[in-house]
């Protein structure tokens, strides 16, 4: 999750140039269909190119107990391909696939039993698995979906799945339009999750590399884990390991029924289009898609702490060290405050930490970051660091805290409000003109905020902020009860005994 201040700056940036942030209310046509599907669009013909991206409220923060890891899984699935696209004969494809579903339920029920599991049965249900996959290679066409989008001049085709969310993206020049919406539209209506047992493997070696395996991506792991001991935002969105293991095809195919539906999506169309002419066209393809109940809200609420956590993860790397703290979320005033100090600590060469902190050598880095690990819910402020030795994580998290608490006790001054918010205007008129910028800022305030108009008002409330409001709420987050903190640290040796040790003497 891209922290608020940051989306919105980018957003400010890709405006520049297209309208001001005055009129773009005037630019931005909205339509909603019957069956629920919201469109956006911004009529814009500086280049010959459209950015058309969806995003649905399909996140791991709606996961079930027994789902976790499927929103991640589906991302991967969708690529997959339909009943035209990705395959050679889909009717004698399917019966593979009936097969293959009919294995792998039999073949993850007697991996749950674990201990009592039958291994023989295990290596035949394997083998048996294995045969029925190699029969459906028969009839897959591996990433067609990619191969036509890129033969008509696609860049940037893609998808991402956060805690809120998951989006699809692409780029496409503005004749192509159709094109995108025949493919979206058999995506969404036809989806075949074929290849559904490989691609599972391809998700645990995923967790492997990018989070078993990397001091960062465990430490993080932990932290929210620890920080979030009720929502599930604590929830890893990739699954813990024996998640994934026990997802199937008909848990995606349940998911991607409930949360694709189109009245629990966002549409956002930038570029050189005409609005009638693309309504019609919206209305053509995705128009019979049938809207269903929308999926329930999280209603657990994090409780609040009673008192610091703190936790180690081992790791052989090098120490760092993150610190959270409870906060509510957009659109409350304090959470605009928290855009303002994050800006104040870490926006910059001129920032407190980098001055205070990396140019005095005491770490490496250090950074603060608004709105983890997502944005629909309560979240976190979070500062994390790395220490430069011989400093030690400890030397670190005293020099932040006294960061801290100089926003309790001493007034920002003009001086750094007027840097700050002229950061924020040199950004607007740097220029990252481009429609998926606009595009992917328009489907994010508009699917998390519930109106994209939020981003109107960012920059006039930022414009109100003062000292005081800084000050106040400093001291009502930034307590040690509210917080979290979570260090890395090196895994120490353990010193050989007995006829070992005596054996390397």
């Amino acid at each position: 999750m891209k922290h608020i201040c940051y989306l919105l700056i980018l957003f400010f940036l890709a405006l520049h140039g297209i309208v001001s942030a005055q009129d773009l209310s005037d630019r931005v046509i909205e339509h909603t269909f019957p069956n629920g599907l919201k469109l956006l669009m911004i009529e814009r013909h500086t280049s010959p190119t459209i950015a058309p991206y969806i995003l649905f409220k399909a996140g791991s923060v709606d996961e079930s107990d027994d789902t976790r890891g499927i929103a991640h899984m589906l991302e991967h699935m969708l690529f997959k391909g339909t009943k035209t696209v990705g395959t050679k004969d889909y009717e004698k494809e399917k019966e593979v696939l009936a097969e293959i579903d009919r294995i792998g339920d039999a073949l993850d029920m007697e991996r749950a039993k674990g201990s009592r599991a039958d291994d023989a049965k295990i290596a035949e249900l394997e083998e048996a698995l294995q045969t029925q996959q190699e029969l459906a290679k028969e009839w897959i066409v591996t990433g067609e979906y990619t191969e036509i989008y890129t033969q008509h001049g696609s860049t940037g085709f893609n998808a991402g799945t956060s805690v809120d969310y998951t989006i699809y993206t692409v780029e496409l020049p503005s004749n192509k339009l159709e094109l995108w919406a025949m493919l979206e539209s058999d995506r969404l209506k036809n989806a075949v999750l074929r290849e559904f047992y490989v691609e599972r493997e391809a998700v645990k070696e995923e967790r492997r590399m990018r989070v078993d395996t990397q001091p960062g991506g465990k430490l993080y792991e932990q932290f929210i884990a620890t920080a979030f001991t009720a929502h599930p935002y604590g929830m890893p969105i990739i699954g813990w390991p024996s998640d994934i293991a026990m997802l199937n095809r008909r848990k995606a195919e349940e998911f991607f029924r409930i949360h694709y539906a189109p009245n629990n999506s966002i549409m956002v169309i930038v570029g050189s289009i005409n609005p009638t002419e693309t309504i019609a066209l919206i209305e053509k393809y995705f128009g019979d898609m049938p809207s269903q109940p929308l999926p329930p809200e999280v209603t657990t609420d994090e409780p609040p702490q009673e008192g610091e956590r703190r936790i180690e993860v081992e790791f052989d790397a090098e120490p760092q060290l993150m610190i959270g703290y409870h906060k509510p979320t957009l659109p409350h005033f304090d959470d605009y405050v928290f855009d303002m100090i994050s800006a104040i600590l870490s926006d910059g060469r001129t920032s407190r930490f980098y001055k205070n902190i990396v140019e005095e050598g005491i770490a490496v880095s250090a950074n603060s970051v608004n709105g983890y690990p997502g944005g629909r819910y309560d979240n976190l402020f979070v500062v994390s660091a790395t220490p430069r030795a011989p400093h030690t994580t400890a030397d670190v998290e005293e020099a932040i805290y006294a960061e801290l608490e100089r926003l309790k006790t001493e007034p920002v001054a003009e001086k750094e409000f007027k840097r700050i918010l002229k950061q924020v205007e040199a950004s607007f008129i740097r220029g990252l003109s481009s429609n998926a910028g606009m595009a992917r800022q328009l489907t994010f305030y508009e699917g998390l905020a519930g109106d994209w108009r939020y981003i109107l008002d960012w920059r006039e409330t930022m414009y109100r902020i003062t000292p005081e409001d800084i000050m106040k709420v400093a001291n009502t987050y930034f307590t040690k009860s509210n917080r979290t903190v979570a260090t890395l640290v090196k895994k120490e040796a353990v010193a050989p005994t007995g006829d070992d040790a005596e054996g390397k003497e």
